[in-house]
């Protein structure tokens, strides 16, 4: 069972910014202390977030955009949950 509900909107925590670095060739999220090297899929969800954006509906758009992909939405949520963990959204 999840812990992120699909209605809520989750955004970046503040003083975090998520930027595409050309010399890594992948998405990383800055902080204050460093920065965090993300993988493809961790960026393309985290580049969905916005404070605005539900839960459901960002799994709405993976979905549409990778339908191939079986059980994307707890892929999506197992993700989100280890954000929070780390404090990289609230």
């Amino acid at each position: 069972m999840s812990l992120i509900s699909r209605e809520h909107a989750p955004a970046l925590r503040q003083g975090f910014r998520l930027q595409w670095e050309p010399r890594q060739d992948c998405h990383v999220l800055l902080y204050p202390e460093g920065m965090i090297k993300l993988n493809v899929s961790a960026g393309q969800v985290l580049d969905l977030l916005d404070g605005k954006r539900s839960v459901a509906a960002i799994i709405g758009l993976l979905s549409a955009s990778f339908p191939n992909v079986p059980d994307i939405d707890e892929d999506v949520l197992t993700f989100l949950e280890v954000a929070r963990a780390q404090f990289w959204i609230e």
